[in-house]
């Protein structure tokens, strides 16, 4: 590397104390992005850099790549905390995902940079999954035909299936994860969707009256706390469970606490009903 600092490519930037938040963290939202800190100073450096400039050309735009002088931009290279150079960070959606020091072989560097394209179609598959889940879903199955034992991809898979309606195949998906004897929290909270699910389609109004008209039949109040969560009345199902679990704790209320587990996993993480409700059944079973 000379400190002239050629730049062959458009995919290469040489970046500034005033434009480092820009052309890192701006600009990993829309691709990934290498970090190269180095300085004139360091042979391994400038052993480094032609690889990485000749990659980012051949790939045109698959990754940008930013050369950060530590001794130009040295606040930015003790925010990433540079130990020693050269050091490579990649940064995808304004994150940190993985880094390298020293001067690799051309072949070690292609095979992370794989791993990082693999990371920044799983970012893109996220991103997708509200807007277009179908795209969403082809990212996901083929980042889990590159690695089927990878339950992210799975999981990812599952959520977009359900979103798209397709819940045999979600089903199918999550049937699969559980003959490990586990679920992750992601595929917990799919489950969940999916069983809340299954308690559609149930004469929500008639067994209101029902289950008015015959309060001390626990089995039909469950019904009832159960239909309410398929029409997605998270409110009164929670309501409808806690007084069950408040009768009845290892019976039926011991499946009406399954009900409301349920529902705090389909819940957003800071919903106020999973706040509420965690704390009542709580006090409710002990």
């Amino acid at each position: 590397m000379s400190e002239e600092q050629h730049t062959p490519s458009s995919w290469i930037i040489n970046t500034t104390p005033e434009t480092f938040e820009k052309d890192v963290f701006e600009r990993s939202h829309e691709a990934p992005v290498v970090v190269d800190f180095w300085a004139a100073w360091c042979a391994p450096c400038r052993a480094l850099a032609p690889t990485l400039e000749a990659l980012a050309t051949e790939f045109d735009g698959k990754f940008i790549l930013v050369k950060a002088n530590t001794e130009e931009v040295p606040d930015a290279a003790a925010k990433f905390n540079v130990q020693g150079i050269p050091a490579v960070y990649a940064v995808i959606g304004g994150e940190v995902v993985d880094f390298f020091t020293g001067a690799l072989p051309e072949a070690q560097i292609r095979g992370w940079l794989d791993r990082l394209f693999t990371v920044n179609t799983f970012f893109e598959a996220k991103r997708l999954e509200e807007s277009a889940p179908a795209a969403a879903e082809a990212k996901y199955r083929a980042l889990a035909e590159q690695a089927p034992n990878n339950s992210e991809f799975q999981i990812g898979l599952a959520r977009t299936l359900f979103a798209q309606d397709r819940f045999e195949d979600c089903q199918h998906i999550i049937s699969e994860l559980e003959k490990r004897g586990f679920l992750e929290p992601e595929a917990e909270k799919v489950k969940a969707a999916l069983d809340l699910r299954s308690m559609e389609g149930v004469d929500l109004d008639g067994l209101k009256q029902d289950a008015a008209a015959d309060p001390d039949n626990l089995g039909l109040q469950l019904q009832l706390a159960e239909a309410l969560a398929g029409a997605q009345h998270y409110e009164e199902a929670l309501q409808a469970c806690l007084a069950i679990v408040e009768k009845d704790k290892k019976g039926v209320g011991d499946a009406a606490r399954q009900v409301m587990v349920d529902i705090f996993r389909v819940l957003p993480g800071d919903s106020d009903l999973t706040t509420t409700y965690r704390r009542k059944l709580s006090t409710a079973l002990y």
